[in-house]
This record gives C-alpha cells, sequence and structure tokens, in this order.
C-alpha cells in the first residue's frame, strides 16, 4: 500500500510542477471555423485576456474545414499539456453522432476532450435581409410552404451549429428549405449580406452590427426565452414548435488526458480573464453576452445539451 501510495506521488510530481509553472511556452486556441464566425469572436478577447494575464503569446489558429471537424479532431488528437486549446461551438457535439448516421467512424470522440469553461451561450437567431419580403416569422413560413425548396439559407456546412437549428425548425414546422453550405459562419453571413441566399441562422454577435445598421432583420431566436436585446423577436417556442431550441454556446475544451492540476490552473486562469473588463467589453461590443461556467457547472450544461443536439441529429436524419 505505501509502495502504491509512494508510485502515485512520484507520478503525480511533474503534473504538479508543470500546473505550477503553467504555462512556461506559448499556448494556441483553435478555432475549427475561418475569422469572424462565433468562436473567432469570442476566441480573440478571451485570448487577448489570457495573453495579458500570462505575458506568454496565444495566437488564435484556425483550422476550417469539414464544418468544424477538423479542427476538434486536430484538438482532441493534441499532445494534453494545455499548450493546445480549443474554442468550440456546440456543433462539437453534433459532428461524431452525424457521422456514425452515415456508418463511417467520426474524427474524434466527445470523451477525447475536456470541458474547461464556458464563456457564451446565445441562442440562434433567424435573420433575413431587411428587404425581404417577409416581416414575420409567419410570413417566412407560410412563404416557404407555399413554395418548397424556394428559399435559401447559408450555413458552416452540414450539420454545422448554423445548419442544424434550420434544419430543426424545418423538420418542426414541415417546410422544405433549399441548404447552402459553406466553410464557415463569416462566408454564410457574407453570402446574406451579398443577396446569394435569403435566411441565416446565427449566434447573435456576428449578426448584430448588421442588424443595427439596418441590413438585416431578425423573424425568430432558438431560446427558451426571448434574447436580450431582442425583446420583439419571438422564440420559435413560443411560436409553437416546442423542439425548435438551439443554443450556439463557445466554450474552451482541452484534450482529454491533460493532468487534474493543469486543468485546475486553466480554469483559474480563464476565471480571472471572464472578469477582465476590457473582455467583456470586447465580447458585449461583438454582440455576445458573457455567461461563464466551468468545472462542474460547464460539464453539466455540455452533456446536457449534447444529449439534446444528439436527439436532434437523430431526428434530422441523413443530409447529404
Amino acid at each position: 500500500m505505501r509502495r502504491r501510495a509512494l508510485l502515485a506521488g512520484a507520478v503525480a510530481l511533474p503534473a504538479v510542477a508543470r500546473a505550477q509553472d503553467y504555462p512556461s511556452r506559448p499556448v494556441s486556441m483553435v478555432v475549427a471555423f475561418p475569422p469572424g464566425g462565433q468562436a473567432d469572436v469570442v476566441a480573440r478577447p478571451v485570448a487577448a485576456g489570457l495573453e495579458r494575464l500570462w505575458r506568454q503569446p496565444v495566437p488564435v489558429v484556425n483550422r476550417a474545414g469539414a464544418a468544424g471537424e477538423i479542427g476538434n479532431a486536430f484538438v482532441a488528437r493534441a499532445a494534453p499539456d494545455g499548450l493546445t486549446l480549443l474554442m468550440a461551438l456546440s456543433s462539437l457535439a453534433i459532428l461524431p453522432e452525424a457521422t456514425r448516421l452515415f456508418g463511417r467512424a467520426p474524427a474524434y470522440e466527445l470523451d477525447q476532450l475536456a470541458p474547461v469553461a464556458l464563456f457564451t451561450a446565445d441562442p440562434t437567431v433567424l435573420v433575413v435581409a431587411a428587404d425581404a419580403p417577409w416581416k414575420t416569422l409567419a410570413e417566412f413560413l407560410a412563404d416557404a410552404k407555399r413554395r418548397p425548396g424556394a428559399i435559401s439559407y447559408s450555413s458552416s456546412g452540414n450539420y454545422s451549429a448554423l445548419h442544424v437549428p434550420m434544419a430543426m425548425l424545418a423538420k418542426a414546422a414541415g417546410i422544405e428549405l433549399l441548404h447552402v453550405p459553406f466553410q464557415g459562419g463569416a462566408p454564410a453571413l457574407t453570402a446574406l449580406l451579398a443577396g446569394q441566399v435569403q435566411a441565416l441562422a446565427s449566434g447573435p454577435g456576428p449578426i448584430a452590427p448588421h442588424i443595427r445598421d439596418g441590413r438585416l432583420r431578425a423573424l425568430a431566436s432558438w431560446g427558451a426565452q426571448r434574447l436580450a436585446g431582442y425583446e420583439a423577436v419571438p422564440t420559435l417556442i413560443e411560436s409553437g414548435f416546442p423542439e425548435a431550441e438551439f443554443y450556439i454556446w463557445a466554450g474552451v475544451f482541452a484534450p482529454a488526458a491533460t493532468p487534474p492540476p493543469v486543468l485546475a490552473a486553466l480554469r483559474q486562469s480563464l476565471g480571472t480573464v471572464a472578469r477582465d473588463a476590457e473582455v467583456q467589453r470586447a465580447l458585449s461590443a461583438g454582440g455576445n453576452t458573457l455567461d461563464y461556467r466551468d468545472g462542474a457547472a460547464f460539464e453539466a450544461f455540455f452533456r446536457t445539451d449534447a444529449a439534446r443536439l444528439q436527439r436532434a441529429v437523430q431526428r434530422i436524419g441523413r443530409v447529404e
């Protein structure tokens, strides 16, 4: 017994030493999408806050592709040393389940990643161009029923955090929409602004400036309650679609085998960053509401939301 305890202590010592020195080198924060999307606009102020706190570089690395699968898998397979982090979106929980629908092995599994801290958890918002013919959700849905497949919407890829909420709405409302996938949220938004598509489900951050300048109109949101700043915009739940609930959250993850003392040190640093007034101003200016949670609170949130999203993927089924 004493020998086993001594051996366990010997194994734990390097992890404790690493935690005390953490981070002794630059830390990369991977975003699995192009610049300008929801994960990116949250990652950049958080990374800047960590740089000020740690006095170490924290570059944001955009590893886009396959609706986020490439970047997510990169971090899942990274060395568990706390030097490679992921600012993930809710699609993190969707993609492995979607891959299994096609009889393929997922590029990563959720148990390969450890939830560290949640920063934002806003419902997606259905937006159309300000000069679109639909002033309300009811008008949008009625037109979609009259003209199956005629109304197009953009997304950041099949089963992405911008595709699944629209697919949930289409399934719940019994309508058919034309899905036009792009490589990320920023290109999907650009397509809507350029008139290439007619609708988009987006996190509030990227669309906020375009709603303020009158280029976009919000028709509905996927939250349980109306979104702050969008009080006149009804939720899909109150509009008669109780299963249409979707949150485009952004949270930090690390490789699952990262030593607990390093994860604890990381959570402590991220908690300090969340209280940083400059970080809070940057998130607010980007249209995001800080909803910081770590430890058991984020773990519980993530597991509950992942289960809901996996059920949604099963309802949506295969999308070619």
